[in-house]
């Protein structure tokens, strides 16, 4: 039998406040377990609305403890109800200050297996994130998983080859990439980038991206979410562009074995010659 995951990513509008978006989220979680779905991530800071368009303190309030915080005590829940891996972006207060933009990765039990936590982190005009995110700290951890070993990379993170290499050294086979990015400076490397990595380092991503203009600016979320497979192909079609949408789709495991036999990019790394790539 064929070595198959049915993997979810679900593409969303800001309902106008954090319980009716989060209800959104469990709702689309049980369509993809009605589905057969086994594995599911949604988009960037997912219960929230995209608030880093402004420079505003009181959007600070809505971070919440990982794993402890009430958000994520009810995907814990949920996982274990639809009985599906759930990797679940928020907002994480881990004290007075430090503040992560993160996403819990919850096993099909509803035991937390832990959290990634954005690296690099963007201040430009319309992504004032250096202004509500502390840069991550966690590394690059990757998660054992019923579906098999994931990992994390953020929206902007993609931009920077060196964490979807350290994904790929660290066993991941599925890598999620949940995003808030609009339309204009960066949206031709939406369909370029993640394609790109998905074959230099030979594993399925999935890049989730969030649709509609919300209300702390004019940024125009595309959505256009997929999954790419380790030789830079769709698995079938991207998401809408302007309407939110849920992605299911079968990513064929056997796959990775071939490729890595066909292209021995890990074989024929050379480390010893990378050094000037640390340096400041």
């Amino acid at each position: 039998m064929a070595n198959v995951v049915r993997a979810a990513i679900v593409q969303t509008e800001w309902t106008g406040e954090k319980e009716s978006m989060i209800q959104k989220h469990i709702d689309y979680t049980h369509q993809a377990a009605e589905q057969g779905a086994q594995v599911m991530c949604f988009q960037e800071l997912f219960d929230n609305a995209y608030f880093c368009q402004v420079q505003e303190a009181e959007h600070m309030d809505s971070a919440e403890p990982v794993p402890d915080g009430p958000t994520i005590q009810r995907m814990m829940k949920l996982a274990k109800e639809t009985e599906m891996v759930l990797v679940v972006p928020v907002y994480e207060k881990e004290d007075d200050g430090f503040l992560y933009n993160t996403a819990a990765v919850i096993e099909r039990d509803g035991t937390f297996l832990g959290k990634y936590r954005k690296t690099h982190i963007p201040h430009v005009g319309g992504f004032w994130e250096k202004f509500y995110f502390r840069p991550g700290n966690l590394g690059y951890p990757t998660f054992d998983t019923s579906v098999g070993r994931i990992g994390v990379y953020i929206c902007y993170d993609r931009h920077f080859p060196e964490g979807w290499r350290a994904l790929g050294l660290g066993g991941a086979k599925i890598v999620f990439n949940p995003s808030a990015t609009s339309r204009g400076l960066s949206m031709y490397l939406w369909n370029l980038e993640q394609p790109a990595s998905a074959v230099a380092n030979e594993y399925f991503i999935g890049a989730i991206n969030r649709v509609g203009i919300e209300p702390f600016g004019d940024n125009d979320f595309y959505g256009s979410s997929y999954f790419v497979d380790p030789r830079g192909q769709f698995v079938g079609d991207t998401a809408s562009d302007t309407e939110e949408e849920l992605v299911v789709r079968d990513l064929e495991m056997d796959m990775l074995e071939e490729v890595r036999k066909t292209w021995a990019f890990y074989r024929d790394r050379r480390p010893d010659a990378y050094g000037p790539l640390t340096a400041p």
